[in-house]
Order: C-alpha cells, then sequence, then structure tokens
C-alpha cells in the first residue's frame, strides 16, 4: 500500500514542479487556444494557484519549468514535428517577452526558482532541474501544469527514473481532448505516481 499522502510530502523534502503554465502556453497570449481553452476547462490555474500558495507557506520548494525560443532558434532541435510548427511562429514564446512570463497568478513570488529550457517536451534532460531540486534536499516532486498529452508524462517518468518519488495533482494538469487526459491518468500516471487532487495536498500542508 502506499505511503499515506502526508508521509510521501514530507514539506522539507518536496518541491512543487509547474510545468509550462506561461502566457503564451496556457495564458492571454496562447499561440494555440486549444490548450488555454482546456486548462480554463479544467481549472488548472486556480487549483495550481492554491497548491502554490499553501507550498510557500508550508516551505515546500517552487521550481517553474519553462520553455523558451532564441529569436535565432539556437538550442532548439527541430526534430519533432509539434517543434516545428512551433517555431514557423517567429514571436512564439521568445527568451524575454511578454509570452514566455509565467501566467500572473502562479508567480514567480519571491523564493521561487526557475528552469528554462529550449528544447523537448519535458523539463529534466539537459537542464539544471535535478541538480536544483537535490540542492534543495527534495525527494518527492509535486507536478503540475501542461500537458497530459506530452508533457506531464515525460515529468512523470523521468523523475521517477531519477529515483523521485511522484505525485501528481490531477486538477492542476490537463489534456486534449479532456477525456484522453484522463485515460493517461488512469492506465499510465497512476502506475508510477500518487494520484491527488489539489485540495488534497492543500489540507495536508495546512495541518
Amino acid at each position: 500500500m502506499p505511503a499515506p499522502l502526508a508521509e510521501q510530502i514530507v514539506p522539507s523534502t518536496t518541491a512543487v514542479i509547474t510545468m509550462e503554465l506561461q502566457r503564451g502556453v496556457v495564458g492571454d497570449l496562447a499561440t494555440m487556444p486549444v490548450i488555454a481553452d482546456a486548462v480554463e476547462a479544467a481549472g488548472v490555474i486556480p487549483a495550481t494557484a492554491a497548491v502554490l500558495a499553501a507550498a510557500r507557506a508550508a516551505g515546500v520548494t517552487v521550481v517553474h519549468c519553462t520553455f523558451t525560443l532564441q529569436a535565432d532558434r539556437a538550442g532548439t532541435p527541430l526534430n519533432a514535428p509539434l517543434i516545428q510548427m512551433l517555431v514557423k511562429n517567429p514571436g512564439h514564446l521568445l527568451d524575454g517577452s511578454q509570452a514566455s512570463e509565467l501566467v500572473p497568478a502562479l508567480g514567480p513570488e519571491p523564493g521561487d526558482l526557475v528552469s528554462n529550457r529550449h528544447h523537448g517536451f519535458s523539463p529534466f534532460t539537459g537542464t539544471n532541474l535535478d541538480a536544483v531540486l537535490r540542492a534543495a534536499g527534495a525527494t518527492t516532486v509535486v507536478v503540475t501544469g501542461m500537458s497530459l498529452n506530452l508533457g506531464i508524462p515525460g515529468t512523470v517518468i523521468e523523475a521517477v527514473n531519477l529515483g523521485y518519488r511522484v505525485v501528481v495533482a490531477r486538477d492542476c494538469v490537463a489534456g486534449m481532448p479532456a477525456e484522453y487526459g484522463e485515460s493517461i491518468i488512469k492506465n499510465t500516471l497512476s502506475m508510477v505516481a500518487t494520484i491527488v487532487t489539489g485540495a488534497q495536498i492543500v489540507e495536508t500542508w495546512a495541518s
């Protein structure tokens, strides 16, 4: 049987990861409205904001995993159809642009950390994320963000492969269509991660 949630997400050894919850991905400057619509329909932003507030209050490390592009596309292999499509937009998620910023409701707040990348679909490979988490003493990661189609499964599997215990806040993630996202949670993520709601996490850290 899995350990009780309170034993899995001890504040001193837990970090919360947000995955690409940026204005140009899920917010007011989103270039793929279907993603922003899915996030809004699922209530991802308010649910994640509540988890982050509880995390900060409990002293839990918060790391925002972002994706940006350089104007000359340096460091971004064009090795996947989706990336090839995205880079056709010259303004998509450019370093330092408003589109690259986090959705305002999520921060970053003082003390939050940011791990940015220019490549791929998940945040560990070729970034400083693992080193940042280990320096913070994290052995468990709580995963939030987008999407259940690509980024979240990649994040969870990479984290498990690196030895982290993983908790997924099911109302802080979404997929397109919604039924597909639910299938990923049920048939894939539940085998390698603990699946709970954001409210359960908030309640645990508040008690």
